[in-house]
């Protein structure tokens, strides 16, 4: 069983349809013995830090994915899932955010000829081995929508980075948590290959 942590965040329908599609039992829940009691937890999100952290704590979700975390169960953040694991964000100044990972969220910088939000397939390099990425080609393209970025602390959890306006860390591995910036549920069939890595850990 899959819990998928419902926090009223966009995008956890499709994150559910596609991890059933692939044979996974999956269940959309805010609830904390519910959570607990699943085999693998997913923090998928789109939209904005403040208001997600703000509707973490609003529904006693922020100690769950903590204990989550360091329970040594499988957690892979999604999207805005990603960004609400690390410190902060400029998006939302002045808003902590989960503090699991160390790091910062930034604004893409503008850079002419380059759209923001980033929408759209970009390839990814491998700065380290990550276990969700096991038989995939580096080069491999995944989808992108997002205006702000991952600046990890620790160079040695980011296992993905692409290019755009700005070097981004494109997804990290932290122990048994792994997140990605980018969309694997929206990636065709390199984000199917990640997802069945993250249901076989």
């Amino acid at each position: 069983m899959i819990g998928i942590i419902d926090y009223d965040a966009g995008n956890l329908r499709s994150v559910e349809k596609t991890l059933n599609s692939l044979g996974e039992e999956t269940v959309i829940t805010r609830d904390r013995e519910e959570i607990l009691r699943a085999d693998k937890v997913v923090l998928p999100g789109v939209g904005a830090f403040g208001d997600a952290m703000e509707k973490l704590r609003q529904f006693g979700l922020v100690d769950v994915i903590r204990e989550i975390a360091d329970s040594g169960k499988p957690f892979l953040g999604i999207c805005l899932g990603l960004q609400l694991l690390f410190d902060s964000s400029e998006e939302s100044p002045g808003v902590d955010g989960l503090g699991i990972c160390k790091g910062q969220i930034l604004r893409i910088p503008d850079k002419e000829g380059l759209k923001i939000p980033h929408m759209g397939w970009n390839s990814l390099t491998f700065d380290h081995p990550g276990r969700l990425f096991a038989g995939i080609p580096e080069e491999s393209y995944v989808y992108f929508v997002h205006s702000y970025y991952l600046r990890a602390a620790d160079p040695g959890i980011v296992t993905a980075s692409t290019q755009y306006s700005v070097n981004i860390h494109a997804s990290i591995e932290q122990g048994n948590v792994f997140a990605c910036q980018f969309h694997p549920e929206k990636s065709s069939q390199v984000g199917l290959a990640i997802l069945k890595n993250f249901i076989a850990l």
